[in-house]
């Protein structure tokens, strides 16, 4: 059973706000439990229930059950009666064909944001970006998956296409980034951490060249180094 009193406490940093709304509580508590399942702070295959996980988020159950009911239906976790909530796991080949899609998508709207994008509208992400460094040094994956989430989408926001950042956002929820664990406790995670920078400059710099080269990188580590066999209960 995952509630076991020795499991390391899941942290619940400030969530960045998407289009300059500030999350309500609830929405708070769904974006830290859906970070953790995305990095794998809770494991695919467990059963996790909400008076077991609120003192680990510092909140009471019913926040928590309400949240989990909510992943629930967008299918990152189900209900396993009277006990809590079981995480699903998601195969390797979901996994390529969510990160195929992405590239579709992700890399040529950001090469074109090098001719359309506004000085000052890049320069506001800028934060977000340093907070995703910031994140990587403290080994914080929580912190790190919501500010990587918050960068890219507000990035992709940019194209004036609110169709093609749900696309992007429901994608990105999907995916499980595991690996992270281990590029933290290599001391690797900074330098992934980085290219949000580097692709910023490079959009500035308006080089389409390099824009395409981060982001195909940047990409590649869904599947490379932020990737790793899913972790398995105990």
């Amino acid at each position: 059973m995952a509630d076991r009193p020795s499991s390391p406490p899941v942290p619940a940093p400030a969530i960045p706000a998407l289009g300059g709304r500030k999350p309500n509580f609830r929405e708070r508590v769904v974006d830290v439990l859906r970070a953790a399942l995305i990095s794998g702070e809770l494991r695919p295959g467990e059963v996790y229930s909400a008076p077991g996980l609120a003192p680990r988020l510092g909140v009471s159950a019913t926040p928590v059950r309400e949240a989990m009911l909510e992943l629930v239906k967008e299918g990152m976790v189900e209900i396993v009666p009277n006990k809590g909530f079981r995480v699903t796991a998601v195969s390797e080949k979901q996994l390529d064909e969510y990160t195929h899609v992405r590239s579709l998508i992700e890399i040529p709207t950001t090469v074109g944001l090098t001719a359309t994008a506004d000085t000052a509208d890049l320069e506001a992400l800028r934060p977000v970006a340093l907070e995703i460094v910031a994140s990587a040094v403290k080994g914080d994956l929580i912190a790190y998956v919501e500010a990587d989430l918050t960068f890219h989408l507000g990035l992709l926001a940019l194209a004036g296409n609110d169709h093609l950042v749900e696309v992007v956002r429901d994608l990105r929820q999907r995916s499980r980034l595991y690996g992270l664990t281990a590029l933290v406790a290599a001391g690797r995670l900074k330098a992934s951490a980085e290219e949000h920078l580097e692709l910023l400059d490079a959009l500035l710099a308006r080089d389409e060249a390099a824009v395409r080269e981060v982001m195909t990188r940047h990409l590649g580590h869904v599947r490379g180094l932020w990737a790793a066999r899913q972790p398995t209960a105990d």
